[in-house]
């Protein structure tokens, strides 16, 4: 699985003050932990940036490039700001991202097409996100791929990504999100890739939960056959999990039941926790964190103290 690393983004305050300084010595320093992290991808996220994308764009692809080869993924709502960044770009890049809507797709698509860009398409329609598998499935099939092919986009340059939703408050999307991701996998041939922006699972839960959210997401995303996931390659916690998973290699009780949560999901079934040793904080707390995700367990931000 690739690793999209996401810590580069105008949402957090010192990347803000980096891209306002003109401090490339940052991002790139940034750039490299991400890297020697396990990042196979970085992601350059500068917002809007309706008026000075295009410059912010250019300087910050060049800056990354001084110091590492990495492939780039180009991250901005600004069309003109993406097209800058593909101009300069040396390794094939990604854009992130367009959707199912007009506008995006018209946008978007066919700058993947003239720069042979990859392109993450998000199963977002102008009437909002589709709450089943199913729905999202048959928006990518009859929107975005056929789109894709009409600008020249192979499918093997398409990442579609189910759009994942916090767990609090859409609980019964996670599983949706993993149906969605497993079976954009046979909607071609060759298929397409698939990836998605695995902490928003997470989002608006307590700081302290939200790595252990993410980490067992992870591996059930993994399990159904996720080829990246946008996530942060400086959680040493979810880069172990996402080694024991590909390695196939277990230490201890956590790492085997990463295994065997990844193996159910890769049949295509749900895990039953009832096996789990709840003696064992640390995997009682896991156990705990797959029925929520599976929405068997109702979510609240207290739910491992109950």
């Amino acid at each position: 699985m690739l690793v999209i690393g996401e810590c580069i983004h105008v949402i957090s305050a010192g990347v803000k003050a980096a891209i306002g300084d003109k401090n490339k010595k940052y991002l790139q320093e940034l750039a490299l932990r991400q890297v020697e992290k396990g990042a196979d991808i970085i992601d350059l996220n500068i917002g809007p940036q309706k008026k000075a994308g295009v410059e912010v764009m250019t300087w910050m692809v060049e800056a990354i490039q001084e110091v590492t080869d990495a492939r780039l993924s180009l991250d901005t709502t600004n069309a003109a700001a993406i097209e800058a960044g593909l101009k300069v770009v040396k390794r094939k890049p990604i854009i992130n991202s367009t959707d199912a809507t007009p506008a995006r797709l018209e946008a978007l698509m066919p700058l993947a097409g003239k720069y042979k860009a990859s392109i993450i398409a998000l199963t977002l329609a102008a009437t909002g996100l589709p709450t089943t598998a199913d729905a999202r499935i048959q928006l990518a099939a009859e929107v975005i791929l056929p789109a894709a092919a009409e600008y020249g986009v192979p499918p093997q340059d398409i990442f579609l990504d189910p759009l994942v939703l916090t767990v609090n408050g859409n609980q019964d999307q996670a599983q949706e999100t993993v149906n969605a991701a497993r079976f954009f996998k046979q909607m071609a041939d060759p298929p397409p890739l698939t990836t998605c922006g695995l902490s928003n699972v997470s989002n608006s839960c307590p700081k302290e939960g939200r790595p252990l959210l993410n980490r067992i997401f992870l591996v059930m995303m993994m399990g159904a056959g996720i080829d990246s996931a946008i996530i942060d390659p400086l959680d040493d916690e979810i880069m172990a999990a996402k080694r024991i998973v590909e390695g196939r290699q277990a230490k201890d009780a956590v790492g085997r039941l990463y295994l065997a949560l990844a193996d159910c999901y890769a049949a295509g079934e749900q895990f039953d926790t009832s096996g789990v040793d709840k003696g064992i904080p640390e995997l009682a707390d896991i156990a705990k964190t797959i029925d929520v995700l599976q929405n068997k367990w109702i979510y609240a931000h207290s739910y491992l103290k109950l």
